[in-house]
């Protein structure tokens, strides 16, 4: 494929209330909170760990299908593992979708009805 390593670089917590899943987390193992600037109510949870441990996000649940937490796989070209994700059975359920200045994204859907995110590094996106 290609020599980017496929592991976990972020997930996702959808809530249904944001504050009591924020409390949740930081009371649980002392995660720390802090509002991400943008339009959207983001909240990201810096785990803690080393700088390459994967941390996260809390948002508010977008429906009520959105369940379980979201994880977001590193992968060289979201466009050409969105494809894979298709021919090998599973769906994209999200197209690519930029996050200024960070990357693109794109939720899938595996076999087993699971859901993954497919995370590109692209500082230059738009």
């Amino acid at each position: 494929m290609n020599n980017v390593p496929a592991s976990i670089v972020w997930f996702e917590v959808p809530a249904d209330d944001v504050n009591r899943a924020k409390t949740f987390y930081e009371e649980l193992f002392g995660w720390k909170n802090d509002r991400l600037p943008g339009p959207t109510e983001y909240w990201h949870m810096d785990t803690g760990g080393a700088d390459a441990s994967p941390d996260g996000g809390v948002l508010k649940r977008q429906n009520p299908g959105q369940r379980g937490i979201t994880n977001y796989i590193l992968v060289a070209s979201v466009d050409e593992s969105a494809a894979r994700v298709q021919k090998l059975g599973g769906q994209v359920c999200m197209p690519k979708t930029a996050v200024p200045g960070m990357g693109h994204f794109a939720i899938c859907q595996d076999t087993e009805g699971n859901m993954f995110g497919l995370w590109e590094s692209e500082p230059n996106s738009k």
